[in-house]
């Protein structure tokens, strides 16, 4: 039971971690970015803050996990660890990076018809914008040809 914990937890993170890059790589590689930065600054940076902040949570729980361990008299075990962190890891995810970095990613790449982020917004505005010239040169002809 324990090896499919950890086995579980490792491939879950992983999986999570993978779609969501993956999802951004192939994203860039679809557009064929020439200024990467000036046209996916956002999601690349969110996504270099997530990698560090993790390699960083993943020493500082390390850390905390060793002398836990050393205090109660119990070995240091990688497995036992990988579960912790693993576990830790998805609290923080469930609360923050995953929330926000998923809706970075996937609103560049997915749509929610109406929303402000989708391009369908923008195509409803020009048709709307077209509708109002339109109908404004048919009351500027009815006028005009009132006038004369």
């Amino acid at each position: 039971m324990r090896t499919f914990i950890l086995f579980l937890t490792v491939a879950l993170l992983i999986a999570v971690a993978g779609a969501l890059i993956a999802t951004l790589v192939f994203s860039i590689r679809r557009e064929r970015a020439k200024n990467l930065w000036k046209n996916f600054g956002l999601s690349i940076a969110f996504c270099g803050f997530f990698l560090l902040t993790w390699i960083g949570q993943a020493f500082a729980e390390w850390g905390v996990y060793a002398e836990e361990a050393r205090a109660h008299g119990e070995a240091v075990v990688v497995s036992d660890y990988l579960v912790q962190f693993g576990q830790s890891t998805l609290e923080n995810w469930q609360s923050e990076f995953l929330q926000l970095f998923s809706f970075v990613v996937f609103s560049a790449v997915l749509i929610h018809k109406g929303s402000a982020e989708s391009k369908d917004s923008d195509e409803e505005m020009q048709a709307m914008l077209k509708r109002i010239e339109k109908r404004l040169d048919e009351l500027d002809l009815e006028r005009t040809s009132v006038k004369s």
